[in-house]
């Protein structure tokens, strides 16, 4: 007997020692895999068992996981030494988009590169909260007015320059990544509610400044049963499919509306329709305790961070993977207005899922290559 324990325990050092010289933090790699193995049998049953649609997300996750490898191994000192540079080019390929940028669905967000095509506002999801944490990375807390004004102005640059592409919701939720940062900076309250009270005070302006298409969105969330067969179309099926399931859902392979094929984007924005037809209550339970887990261990690598750019960083990126997932679901269930935007770690895709499992490596970073320094 005790050889066994002396064995499992010799197993489990090796193991522990294996994922510090990669730099890898075990429990957030638990939690990761356990989302994207999820991912995987929802993309196979919302797909209708397409081993190609797998083959093709699979190789997506493993391009993915070896960049979460790669950047896990970059100390955060040399992220911090490079981020203006960042900044700076992706400001460039955002002009670089509204000037040449390749139109497709309407919109024109894509930049092509010899053969590679990509929507920049992706690396921005990563690269302005970096910018304005390290803003903020050797001022004494709370930062003064001055400092929390030029965040502000990097964050409005950085959303307008998405916003005319036209990309609203994906403008609002980059912007939300600063501010989750001057947030965590110590913001004081009295800006935010101000915030907030100019923000709903400029509605007006802002309904009027909308695109048509965008105020179709708004109408639809309002009242989707007034066009059942067109703009409300989408949401309908998605609450039919999520009431359908009940509390144990009708099982694995058993979404009638993704077969059927009355769910549209069913792989995609709509993957937790899919989730609550076929598991039910219980599975999306499961679903949302996988997120807490993931975004509690990702706030103790912030809280353990031994300084302001990493700390920022790390609690930023968290806060916005809440936001995901919160909006997706909210807006699959009729709660908020439909954006497009994928539920994170889960929907069928490449851009969104790199640049989450990118931020996954830099949180790994900053938690093993602080175990080291502490050394």
């Amino acid at each position: 007997m005790k050889i066994t324990l002396n064995s499992s325990h010799n197993v489990y050092r090796r193991n522990k020692t294996i994922l510090q010289t990669l730099h890898i933090d075990g429990w957030l790699l638990l939690g990761i895999l356990l989302l994207l193995g999820a991912s995987t049998l929802l993309v196979y049953s919302a797909s209708g068992g397409e081993v190609e649609v797998v083959t093709r997300h699979l190789m997506r996750i493993g391009f993915a996981f070896a960049l979460m490898l790669l950047f896990a191994q970059i100390p955060p000192n040399i992220l911090y030494v490079f981020t203006p540079w960042l900044f700076g080019a992706g400001i460039l390929m955002l002009i670089g988009v509204l000037l040449f940028g390749d139109i497709g669905k309407g919109a024109q967000r894509w930049l092509e590169l010899g053969p590679i095509r990509f929507q920049p506002s992706e690396l921005m999801k990563l690269v302005l909260p970096m910018t304005v944490a390290w803003l903020f990375a050797h001022s004494n807390f709370p930062p003064s007015y001055k400092r929390f004004g030029v965040g502000a102005a990097l964050i409005a640059l950085t959303a307008g320059l998405i916003v005319v592409q036209p990309d609203l919701g994906t403008s609002i939720l980059i912007a939300m990544s600063g501010l989750f940062v001057l947030f965590f900076a110590g913001l004081p309250w009295k800006i935010i509610f101000g915030s907030i009270l100019s923000v709903v005070a400029s509605l007006p302006v802002v309904w009027h400044l909308m695109h048509d298409y965008q105020k179709q969105r708004v109408l639809t969330f309002l009242d989707p049963e007034s066009d059942p067969l067109g703009s409300g179309y989408h949401i309908i099926q998605s609450k039919i499919a999520i009431g359908s399931g009940g509390i144990e859902g009708k099982g694995f392979m058993g979404s009638t509306q993704a077969h059927l094929e009355f769910l549209p984007e069913s792989t995609t924005d709509f993957i937790f329709s899919v989730l609550s037809e076929e598991f039910g209550l219980v599975g999306v339970i499961l679903l949302l305790a996988m997120y807490v887990f993931v975004i509690a261990r990702g706030l103790y690598i912030a809280s353990q961070a031994q300084d302001n750019f990493t700390r920022l960083i790390a609690s930023s990126m968290m806060m916005t993977l809440f936001v995901y997932a919160f909006v997706n679901i909210g807006m699959v269930s009729g709660l908020l207005p439909v954006v497009g935007l994928p539920l994170p770690l889960i929907s069928y895709g490449g851009s969104a899922l790199v640049t989450l499992m990118i931020s996954f490596g830099i949180l790994m970073s900053i938690h093993t290559h602080k175990k080291m320094l502490a050394k």
